[in-house]
């Protein structure tokens, strides 16, 4: 199996003033906690999902350059190049480890992985969490930032569409969670421990922050969104 190809680190820090000025000029976002983010070393940031607008928001409000793991299929869209140019990860649904060995190898360099561990967009309660993150985090070491994100997609609204000029959104970086206790486990048993773990802080995040802030997350997902739903999976956690 030959080595997996490291995007640069320059996209990502470019990209990041274009996601930027995204989330601050055309839409209406505030960002929060984002000192919660380790300044250095490898940082696994792992949101909910609920829309489109989410990836350029996680590329423009997390405050170092983020590789993302994105569905491959976006690559082939007339706006693939810009995933090639920022140094986001495609991942191909029907096999994911080769885009995880990419992120494993990123974080071994010290830098930032976004991912969505739900795995699709739809409710973006965090209520679920596929095993990619946990693999990550097992293997890498690397401490796992939740991050909610409010307002990116409304109940009615299909998982497609992107929200509106100037629409009040809501990013906020929680406390990194670190998976200590781990160590003397299999692998299989730590990832299954850790996948839980994240799963029930990425939920409670979500959770506290939609309460506090009142941008309720929508009531919908996209099995009750008709054909604009039929969308929702993204495979951007393996």
């Amino acid at each position: 199996m030959s080595a997996p190809r490291i995007p640069r680190p320059v996209g990502p820090g470019w990209g990041r003033w274009v996601g930027r000025a995204i989330a601050l000029g055309f839409w209406n976002t505030r960002i929060v906690g984002a000192e919660n983010v380790p300044k250095t070393g490898p940082v696994i940031v792992a949101a909910n999902h609920l829309g489109l607008a989410d990836r350029p928001l996680m590329i423009g409000c997390t405050p170092r350059g983020t590789h993302i793991l994105v569905k491959v299929e976006l690559f082939r869209s007339p706006i693939g190049f810009l995933f090639r140019l920022t140094g986001q990860i495609p991942v191909d649904r029907r096999n994911g480890r080769p885009a995880l060995a990419v992120a494993l190898a990123l974080l071994q360099r010290g830098r930032v992985v976004g991912i969505f561990p739900e795995g699709y967009r739809g409710r973006g309660d965090g209520s679920t969490a596929r095993a990619g993150v946990a693999w990550l985090a097992v293997h890498s070491g690397a401490p796992v930032v939740p991050v909610a994100m409010l307002g990116t997609r409304r109940t009615g609204e299909g998982v497609g569409r992107i929200p509106g000029f100037r629409r009040r959104l809501h990013v906020e970086f929680g406390e990194p969670v670190t998976l200590e206790g781990l160590e003397g486990l299999p692998r299989r048993e730590a990832v299954a421990a850790a996948q839980e773990r994240l799963r029930a802080a990425l939920a409670d995040h979500v959770r506290t922050v939609a309460e506090r802030t009142g941008l309720g997350l929508p009531t919908d997902g996209p099995e009750g969104l008709g054909a604009s739903g039929s969308g929702g999976r993204d495979g951007t956690d393996a």
